[in-house]
């Protein structure tokens, strides 16, 4: 019993270190960046079909809307798909079972946007701008999962992109948008 915790604590230990040294290079700047044209509305189906099992297994419905016209973007895909896997894993740890997990994507003024929301399972008791915020979690009571990095390192790699990624909390309604420079299929 004593090795199953000494095991489990070694696991979380590792991650938070390979977290920890994530965030640094992404807040720094040195990590290295290979954009390439990447379309997104592929890379949400792809991440709604990783996510699948998942999402019906935390009972959260998806509701997907794509733009009529394929949206292209200029990112590198490995920093994206870290992106979006927080995002799609905050979800389906946090989000209140029995609801829905919306992903739009939409496009505007030469822009990409990207918004997801699910309503938070728990109070959250702490503004957007904290939950940025290093080491921080939206419930004081949450301990098992995670090391309070994953919002703060998909903002830096989103940075690294040339992106935009914003944060709110209204009541327990968790949102996060992303917004890239459009550019035209070839």
């Amino acid at each position: 019993e004593s090795l199953d915790v000494l095991d489990r604590q070694s696991h979380r230990l590792k991650k938070l270190t390979e977290d920890l040294v994530e965030m640094s290079k992404a807040s720094t700047g040195n990590l290295p960046v290979n954009a390439s044209r990447r379309s997104v509305n592929e890379l949400l189906l792809q991440a709604l079909g990783e996510y699948g099992e998942r999402l019906d297994r935390a009972g959260l419905e998806a509701v997907l809307t794509l733009p009529e016209r394929e949206a292209f973007v200029w990112a590198d895909g490995t920093l994206l798909w870290r992106v979006l896997d927080n995002v799609f894993s905050n979800a389906c740890k946090y989000a209140l079972s029995g609801t829905r997990f919306y992903i739009d994507a939409s496009l505007g003024g030469g822009r990409v946007k990207l918004s997801f929301k699910n309503i938070s399972r728990d109070k959250l008791n702490v503004p957007a701008e904290e939950l940025m915020e290093r080491f921080v979690r939206g419930d004081a009571s949450r301990s098992t999962e995670g090391s309070g990095l994953g919002l703060s390192i998909a903002s830096g790699l989103t940075k690294l992109q040339n992106a935009g990624f914003r944060l709110s909390v209204d009541g327990d309604l968790f949102k996060v948008r992303l917004e890239f420079d459009r550019i035209l299929s070839v």
